[in-house]
């Protein structure tokens, strides 16, 4: 998978050295790349076209992760500055774009089915992002639209990923449908402890700008947890706190969200959805590379702060 990316974006390092050089700070844990192999091993079989399909899921990765970082306006990414901060907006969206359309250029080589899946999962990453900002400063969003909300943005790209190396390995549509189910599941719990540590994590273990989510008027579960269990004048008084911005109320914010138990309750509800996703591997034989499916999931749970 790295010999291809490497290969795809090699025309690029020559005309934009320094900015494609600095693109390798955003190459993280290859998480759904190695979701996509690790399923396809699971059924059975990796073929060289699931090395293909995993270099076009990281460029659609990376690219959703450099264009966050223009929405969020982050500052820093795996200790890094990000792209925006460095080149400004414009480098930044047109970056992304090129990363976007050459992903959907390579998977036209694999066949018209790899274009619709990944199609249709980009279609719901952008979907979702594009509700989450029209949702900002809606502070009393419903669990139900958060969820879908994160299920689009950041657990469509999971669940296609898995789904691609199930189908591409010949696999029982059976077996499709647990991965499919393995890899939403993983995504959904991913996305809940990210939006956790964006409140309680430490920017020199993550590497990355905290405290975007409140800054921006997202509201992620916890605050929503904590909303939903507050009298009605104390709900409108903490909506006040965060709307008047999150950075010298910090610490207030916090303590409500322990107050409430929101923290935690956040918490559970990951765990409570990486124990469906541990439970679709059950749609797979016994092996290492379920072994490792099942440390991947406890791993998302267990990510330093």
């Amino acid at each position: 998978m790295e010999t291809i990316l490497n290969r795809e974006l090699s025309a690029y390092h020559e005309r934009f050295s320094e900015l494609m050089n600095h693109l390798q700070a955003y190459q993280g844990k290859r998480l759904r790349p190695a979701l996509l192999l690790l399923v396809a091993r699971c059924c059975g079989r990796i073929v060289p076209v699931h090395y293909t399909l995993a270099a076009v899921i990281e460029m659609i990765h990376t690219a959703t992760l450099i264009h966050d970082d223009v929405l969020d306006q982050a500052e820093q990414r795996r200790h890094r500055p990000t792209v925006h901060t460095r080149w400004g907006n414009r480098t930044a969206i047109l970056l992304g774009d090129l990363l976007f359309t050459h992903a959907f250029h390579l998977a036209a080589s694999v066949d018209q089915q790899a274009c619709r899946l990944i199609g249709s999962a980009t279609n719901r990453v952008c979907g979702g992002e594009l509700l989450q900002w029209f949702e900002r400063g809606h502070w009393f969003l419903s669990e139900t639209a958060y969820l879908q909300i994160i299920d689009d943005k950041t657990a469509a790209l999971t669940e296609c990923a898995a789904q691609l190396g199930a189908i591409y390995a010949g696999a029982s549509e059976e077996m499709v449908q647990a991965a499919q189910l393995y890899g939403r599941s993983l995504g959904r719990a991913f996305q809940i402890i990210d939006d956790l540590l964006d409140l309680i994590g430490h920017e020199a273990t993550t590497g990355k700008t905290l405290g975007t989510d409140l800054a921006q008027g997202k509201a992620t579960l916890p605050i929503i947890h904590a909303l939903g269990q507050m009298p009605p004048a104390e709900a409108d008084a903490f909506c006040q706190v965060l709307q008047n911005g999150s950075l010298g109320n910090h610490a207030h914010v916090l303590a409500v969200l322990q107050r409430y138990g929101s923290l935690d309750y956040a918490r559970r509800c990951a765990e409570e959805t990486l124990t469906t996703a541990r439970a679709a591997l059950q749609a797979f034989s016994p092996s290492p590379d379920r072994d490792l499916l099942d440390t991947l999931a406890l791993w998302s749970l267990e990510r330093p702060c």
